[in-house]
């Protein structure tokens, strides 16, 4: 239950380069840059309910940890895999549909702001949010 709340993004780190190697083109990646993404977890036991807020979109995802689902990232990449509990960190791991390679996303609490950090083809990045 340590991730439930509303969480605000309040920074980014290399998020740019992370979105190039997705194939993400340039406008999506401007715009990408000032979503104002608002994320609200709430936990049960293993199961999940998050809703995603930005300027662009709201999407609500629920999903159990360590079960298969599927999901389409904000620029319409469909994905499928699942979430696990590695310690006190969250960490998804997800298969793209069009292309079978694998995107990696973690979710922490460092210093009370929730990191969500990703790896795609050998490139990092980090979104940071504070707790609304």
């Amino acid at each position: 239950m340590t991730f439930n709340g509303a969480w605000k993004v309040d920074r980014g780190e290399n998020y740019d380069k992370f979105m190039e190697q997705m194939g993400i083109n340039i406008m999506k990646r401007k715009l990408a840059e000032h979503d104002n993404l608002k994320i609200t977890i709430t936990q049960t036991g293993d199961q999940f309910h998050i809703k995603e807020s930005s300027t662009f979109r709201t999407k609500e995802i629920d999903f159990t940890l360590g079960a298969q689902f599927e999901y389409a990232l904000a620029d319409g990449t469909e994905v499928t895999g699942s979430w696990n509990m590695e310690g006190e960190m969250l960490k998804g791991t997800f298969t793209r549909k069009d292309n079978s390679k694998v995107l990696t996303t973690t979710r922490a609490l460092v210093n009370g702001e929730l990191v969500q950090s990703y790896n795609y083809e050998g490139v990092d990045a980090k979104r940071i949010f504070k707790k609304e």
